[in-house]
């Protein structure tokens, strides 16, 4: 197997269903996606003010970069989130969720004063490990 996920009995489990604590990887090179906002294809933030529609948004740029690659959610190692408000997160783990299924990351999730673009509410970056 290429990718190992870990969660040790040494320490606090983390919330079922969010990440691994840990993900070894054995072999095959890897993927460092930038990090990615819900930019609509007129170079506007789509849907300002709503989380989930953000979210589905950003995850959806993922997935097709991702997929130039010949990759997918499952080779995915590491999330690196940040939100500009902690109190929508469950909006954001709501969409998060059916992407990754069973094959958890590690993840991480930050609330920033703001992003680079004033409407953007997040912003996830990837790490993948390539197929192959």
């Amino acid at each position: 197997m290429r990718l190992t996920r870990s969660d040790p009995a040494t320490v606090p489990a983390p919330p079922p269903g969010r990440y691994s604590h840990a993900v070894q990887v054995t072999s095959g090179p890897m993927l460092y996606v930038s990090g990615q906002i819900a930019l609509g294809a007129d170079g506007g933030i789509d849907a300002p003010g709503d989380m989930a529609r953000q979210s589905e948004v950003v995850f959806s740029i993922l997935e097709r970069i991702l997929a130039a690659h010949d990759a997918s959610f499952a080779d995915v190692v590491n999330v690196r989130t940040f939100v500009t408000d902690l109190g929508l997160l469950a909006e954001y783990a709501e969409v998060r969720g059916p992407f990754f299924g069973g094959g958890l990351p590690t993840s991480t999730t930050v609330e920033v004063p703001r992003l680079f673009h004033p409407d953007a509410l997040l912003e996830v970056e990837v790490v993948a490990a390539l197929p192959g």
